[in-house]
C-alpha cells in the first residue's frame, strides 16, 4: 500500500507564495500519512499569464526549495513548474523531488484545443517516465495527456500500478463531465489507479483570474483500474489521502484483459 495525497489549490502568478502554499500542504498531508504528496499542474504559477520569465531550471531557486520542503518531511513532491527549452519556450514539467529524487517529467501532449494554443508557448515533452516509491511504480502525465490512452497504457507496460495527473482543467460547458470520465476511462484502459490532482476553481474562492486561460475546475478524483471511484474533491481549495493498493491494479488487469488481449499497438 503507498499513502497519496492529493492536495488541491488556487495558484497564483506569484511563485514565491505558491511554494509557500506548497509548505503548508506538504505538512498537512505528511501528518495525514502521505508518503507521496501530489500538487497540480501550475502549481509554481497559474495559467494566464507570461510564463517565459517564470521559468527555471530543475537546480534553480523554486524547484530546490520545493526539494527543502520534501526532504523535510521525509515524503515525495509531485508538483507542475515551467522550465526553460532549448528553442526558447518553456516546458510544462512535473517536478518530482524527495526521497533521494529530482527529476522532471516534460509534458507531452499539449493544450491545443478548445480554442487555447498552449504550443505557441510551451515545448512539448517526449519520453514518459515512471519511479518506484517503496517498491510501487508510479507513472506520471500531466492535465491534456489524460485524453491519450496510448501514454497509459505504456506506462503500465513500464510497471505502473498508479499514475498520477497533475493537472489546470479549463473550465465550460461538460468538461467536468469529461474530467470526470476520462479519468475512470484511463484507469479501466491501463488498470492503473489514476489520481487526477486539480487546481481549484478560482470563483469558489473568489480569486480574480484570466478568463481566457485554464486555471481550473477542482474536482480532483481518484479511480482505481475497475474504474471505481475512491475519492473527489469539490471545487474549492481541500486535501485527500487514499491509499493505493497494487494488487488491485493486478486484479483489475485481470479482469478486464485490456493489456494482454491488445490486437492493435
Amino acid at each position: 500500500m503507498l499513502s497519496i495525497a492529493l492536495c488541491q489549490l488556487t495558484s497564483s502568478d506569484i511563485p514565491a507564495e505558491n511554494l509557500e502554499a506548497i509548505r503548508h500542504g506538504v505538512a498537512r498531508a505528511a501528518a495525514g500519512g502521505a508518503r507521496v504528496v501530489v500538487f497540480p499542474e501550475a502549481a509554481m504559477a497559474r495559467f494566464g499569464g507570461p510564463l517565459k520569465p517564470l521559468a527555471e531550471p530543475l537546480e534553480g531557486p523554486w524547484a530546490k526549495g520545493v526539494a527543502a520542503i520534501a526532504d523535510e518531511h521525509e515524503v515525495l513532491v509531485v508538483a507542475g513548474m515551467f522550465t526553460p527549452a532549448e528553442d526558447g519556450r518553456v516546458r510544462n514539467t512535473l517536478l518530482v523531488t524527495g526521497l533521494g529524487r529530482h527529476l522532471g517529467y516534460h509534458k507531452i501532449h499539449l493544450y491545443d484545443a478548445f480554442g487555447f494554443r498552449e504550443s505557441d508557448t510551451v515545448a512539448p515533452g517526449d519520453e514518459p517516465v515512471t519511479l518506484a516509491v517503496d517498491g510501487i511504480t508510479l507513472g506520471l502525465a500531466t492535465c491534456y495527456d489524460i485524453r491519450f490512452p496510448e501514454l497509459f497504457r505504456a506506462l503500465a507496460d513500464r510497471g505502473a500500478a498508479a499514475v498520477v495527473v497533475p493537472t489546470s482543467w479549463g473550465a465550460g460547458e461538460g468538461k467536468r463531465e469529461q474530467w470526470e470520465v476520462l479519468v475512470r476511462a484511463r484507469a479501466l484502459d491501463s488498470g492503473c489507479w489514476v489520481l487526477g490532482c486539480g487546481q481549484a476553481d478560482p470563483v469558489a474562492t473568489g480569486v480574480e483570474v484570466n478568463p481566457k486561460a485554464p486555471t481550473g475546475i477542482g474536482y480532483s478524483i481518484v479511480a482505481d483500474g475497475f474504474g471505481r471511484v475512491h475519492a473527489q474533491l469539490g471545487p474549492g481549495p481541500d486535501l485527500v489521502v487514499v491509499e493505493v493498493d497494487p494488487a488491485v491494479t493486478e486484479r483489475a488487469r485481470t479482469a478486464t484483459g485490456a493489456l494482454a488481449n491488445r490486437r492493435l499497438g
